[in-house]
């Protein structure tokens, strides 16, 4: 993988790159996440296609101005993005608040997604869960312990977290405003109205990944994520918590080529 930056609207933007297939998968990362999420599925993608893996604004190595982190915002930053690489056709896939960012996204700019895969995404829970509440904390006051607490409940009792994702996360949450965008993000989730209208726009081939054992955003939710978009289909991923890419990469990246293939 290729560490690269950008200049996007004043603020530098740090992302991966690997692979140099005709087509493009752009993947989102998840709350106080960053492009390093992915790793564990990245090479196989690369094997056919390009693959761009940002940190979102205000989280893991890109800038973190002072702004107000809200769903809109994200996805100005996205159409920016893009727009800076060049990317007129790609395929996405967005992990629970990367997951409501393309979404969101998409559902305004079909043009530009091909297909969209949805991994335990948000947009639909109003309330928090004890896993996400460990994970705020985590966040709030980062050490070790905490965040071993909190990635252990987020993975479910039969994952192995680890030990590099907890210290990297550590590391990150001490960077300068990252507790900042990090509150700000939660603030404008909190305050965004349900997605279930921008769902119902999205007509595009779309696909629902969801952790059987997802203890932060529970697998309930899909339901709502299911029906409202037009042509969708939905896979249950057993034995995995909230991040099933991580969990079990292998299965992870076969149910996403073969829908991409399809």
């Amino acid at each position: 993988m290729d560490e690269k930056f950008i200049t996007l609207d004043g603020n530098k933007i740090r992302y991966l790159e690997s692979g140099k297939g005709s087509e493009t998968i752009v993947l989102i990362h998840g709350l106080g996440a960053s492009a390093e999420r992915w790793e564990f599925v990245i090479p196989e993608f690369s094997k056919t296609h390009r693959v761009i893996v940002p940190d979102l604004i205000g989280f893991g190595y890109s800038d973190k101005p002072l702004v107000d982190y809200t769903t809109e915002f994200f996805t100005h930053f996205l159409a920016g993005f893009l727009d800076k690489l060049k990317i007129k056709k790609t395929n996405i896939i967005g992990s629970s608040l990367g997951g409501q960012i393309t979404a969101e996204f998409t559902s305004n700019n079909q043009e530009v997604v091909e297909n969209l895969v949805l991994v335990s995404p948000s947009g639909i829970m109003k309330h928090s869960t004890p896993a996400l509440d460990a994970y705020v904390m985590a966040a709030l006051y980062p050490d070790s312990e905490g965040a071993k607490n909190a990635f252990q409940m987020m993975a479910g009792p039969r994952q192995q977290v680890d030990s590099k994702i907890i210290e990297d996360f550590v590391t990150r949450m001490k960077l300068p405003n990252a507790k900042m965008a990090f509150m700000s993000t939660l603030l404008g989730l909190k305050n965004a109205e349900i997605i279930s209208k921008s769902l119902m726009r999205i007509t595009i081939p779309s696909l629902i990944i969801w952790g059987e054992d997802d203890p932060v955003i529970p697998i309930k939710y899909a339901d709502e994520f299911v029906s409202c978009i037009q042509d969708c289909r939905f896979y249950m991923m057993d034995n995995c918590g909230h991040t099933p890419y991580v969990d079990d990469p292998s299965r992870f990246t076969k149910l996403v080529l073969d829908f991409l293939d399809n």
